[in-house]
């Protein structure tokens, strides 16, 4: 809840024990201190004009509608401006009763490869919030664009590279004019950044020093 900025959490008859020991869990301190227990559902979510409830279906005979949490998600946001919104998460073993489920005007399940698989209770919680906090906009986002080394400064390093190969011996007199060429061509294909640049030409420098 803490990594995608969600913070009103309320458990209905928690077990005592395992409840506070989470306490210690890396940031959930501040989250679980304000934490609101119930002892029914219906108190808890009595605030929420939509209740949402999870499922992982399998051979359940469910009376509500069903929908994907992608579908979900976008469903629970257009209501989330106007009032709150609950999403209901029941035990990690037996997951919601059907008297939960009575609470709940529509269900959501994480689309998985069968019905008869489920989650556990940390993973199903992390991908619909996820779902949720996660902006559409930013998946069609393109990263910031690399600006590539100018055919001078890739000509620099054709030169200290040829350079190199010719001191090494790696070049052979006969087809060195050949080599260039391939050497020319090869460098270009790699398409180096501009921020790579002084780092090659510098391992390129140490290596021409160290030939002589």
């Amino acid at each position: 809840m803490a990594n995608f900025g969600f913070s009103r959490l309320s458990v209905v008859s928690p077990y005592d024990v395992a409840f506070r020991e989470a306490r210690s869990a890396v940031g959930a301190a501040p989250l679980l201190h304000k934490a609101q227990e119930f002892a029914t559902l219906a108190d808890a979510v009595a605030d929420c004009p939509l209740v949402v409830g999870t499922t992982s279906v399998g051979h359940r005979e469910l009376q509500h509608p069903i929908r994907r949490l992608e579908y979900g998600a976008r469903l629970m946001l257009r209501a989330l401006p106007a009032a709150p919104v609950a999403l209901v998460f029941g035990s990690e073993k037996f997951g919601l009763s059907n008297e939960d489920l009575s609470h709940c005007q529509w269900l959501m399940r994480i689309p998985t490869v069968g019905q008869d698989l489920s989650m556990n209770l940390g993973q199903a919680v992390a991908l619909c919030l996820y779902e949720m906090a996660r902006d559409p906009k930013a998946a069609a986002a393109r990263p910031g664009k690399i600006r590539s080394a100018t055919a001078a400064e890739t000509e620099q390093i054709t030169l200290r590279l040829l350079e190199a190969l010719g001191k090494s011996g790696y070049v052979n007199p006969v087809t060195a004019f050949s080599t260039d060429e391939k050497v020319r061509r090869l460098i270009r294909r790699l398409e180096i950044p501009a921020r790579d640049v002084p780092v090659i030409l510098g391992m390129l420098r140490q290596i021409l020093w160290k030939l002589q």
